[in-house]
């Protein structure tokens, strides 16, 4: 790139130009994903205008060169589709600019004048700093201005720019931990705002991701009927876990209003401890009968709600099929229904010799059984071979790392989806999604 720290206000009208110096457009804008803490926006792309008026959205990495005079692009290929603003998207020269905002340390108040963007290590693009005009306008006479981090001013962050319907909006696209992430930055008047508009289901995903601390104090916020539709959505052990640290008045409280066949295996697994393969284990695997086909099994492996640990491996059971299941058979490797005939019979795949965990199995049992056989799932058996459920390696971290971990893990807020399209999804970019980018 020409330079270190590019002030955006001076990048305005300046000329485009392909690798091969044919003129494109010029530019009319930057794009900026904003941020739900004081960390600074990433630079996703330039608006630039093209001979025909119209406006197309250029990502960061296809340009190669910014200098005074012009922008050099890396490639002459470049989606022509009309650019069209996001929910977590700011525009630096149209939104940005001007914006009222305050000095954290001292609160006086400021107008932002520019904004510098800078390139980081990993190549990425970010609004470094911000170029402000402090102090109130007096009459024939420019206040100084000042130049600042992004992290000294406050104002316009996500939640300083966007209302709940635009927070839920930005959510809408986010992996479930992310919007947990977020969610733990936000305002305890703004967080229930949030959960209130989300329904039963994805509120059960992110409930699912979030601390302990952030878990109870949400959860006090929802009516009795409402808490225990969510629990019916949540996982069963995620259930068991969070009502496990409630006293036992409140958690009959809840079970008694959920629906008893939701109920009923959260009470199974409440009477194991929490550190032992019972505690940990859902009670929720893909369990098949012996007359299953490889392409039955294949379709529940296929199933999007299935997490990925579980679907690393079925269950072969005598029938009932429901946990606590008939006589347990053996387990298959999703690997091994890959390399099979649609048509062949599970039966026929059985691995017979895993060893399987005990119920009462510790914490160290079942770190050692992963090691042993380089699993991310395993069958939990009783003693009369019921399968009563399957322990999963997430299940085991989330015991396994330190208490609190999650408050430390949600510091920091990874992209949600709507970034990774505009940019790429990989560390180098170069998988594209959306017409956008192509």
């Amino acid at each position: 790139m020409g330079a270190a720290r590019i002030f955006v206000a001076r990048m305005a009208g300046l000329a485009v130009f392909g690798p091969d110096g044919e003129r494109i457009g010029k530019v009319r804008d930057v794009v900026a994903t904003l941020r739900l803490d004081a960390t600074p926006p990433r630079v996703l792309g330039l608006v630039v205008e093209l001979s025909s008026r119209r406006r197309i959205f250029v990502p960061m990495l296809r340009v190669a060169d910014v200098d005074p005079a012009a922008v050099t692009l890396a490639t002459g290929s470049v989606s022509l589709s009309g650019f069209h603003q996001r929910p977590n998207e700011t525009l630096v020269l149209g939104q940005m600019l001007d914006a009222p905002v305050a000095v954290r340390e001292s609160g006086e108040a400021a107008v932002v004048v520019d904004a510098a963007m800078e390139q980081t290590r990993s190549r990425d693009w970010v609004v470094s700093r911000l170029a402000l005009r402090t102090g109130p306008r007096r009459l024939g006479r420019r206040n100084p201005v000042q130049v600042l981090p992004w992290s000294a001013v406050q104002g316009l962050t996500l939640s300083d720019r966007q209302g709940t319907e635009g927070l839920l909006a930005v959510f809408d696209s986010m992996r479930p931990a992310d919007v947990a992430a977020a969610l733990s930055e936000l305002p305890r008047k703004r967080q229930r705002e949030v959960v209130d508009a989300l329904d039963d289901e994805r509120l059960a995903d992110v409930f699912e991701e979030l601390s302990e601390n952030d878990q109870r104090v949400l959860f006090a916020h929802l009516d009795s009927e409402r808490a225990a539709d969510v629990l019916e959505a949540m996982s069963p052990d995620d259930a068991a876990d969070f009502l496990g640290e409630l006293d036992d008045e409140e958690a009959g409280r809840l079970l008694a209003l959920m629906e008893p066949e939701e109920s009923e295996p959260v009470r199974r697994l409440l009477t194991y401890e929490t550190r032992t393969a019972g505690g940990l284990m859902t009670p929720e695997p893909i369990v098949l009968r012996p007359d299953a086909t490889v392409a039955e099994a294949l379709a529940h492996v296929r199933n999007p709600d299935v997490p990925p640990a579980l679907a690393s491996m079925v269950f072969v059971c005598r029938p009932p099929s429901a946990t606590p299941t008939g006589r347990y058979l053996g387990c298959v490797h999703s690997q091994r229904l890959l390399r099979e005939a649609p048509f062949e019979l599970v039966a026929g795949l059985v691995d017979s010799e895993l060893a399987r965990l005990e119920p009462d199995a510790s914490i160290e049992e079942i770190t050692r059984y992963f090691a042993t056989y380089n699993l991310v799932a395993g069958p939990v058996v009783d003693p009369e071979d019921h399968l009563l459920g399957a322990v999963t390696v997430d299940d085991l971290l989330d015991h396994l790392l330190p208490e609190g971990w999650r408050d430390q893990a949600l510091g920091h807020v990874e992209p949600g989806v709507g970034e990774l399209a505009r940019n790429g999804t990989g560390p180098t970019g170069s998988a594209r999604t959306g017409v956008r980018d192509a």
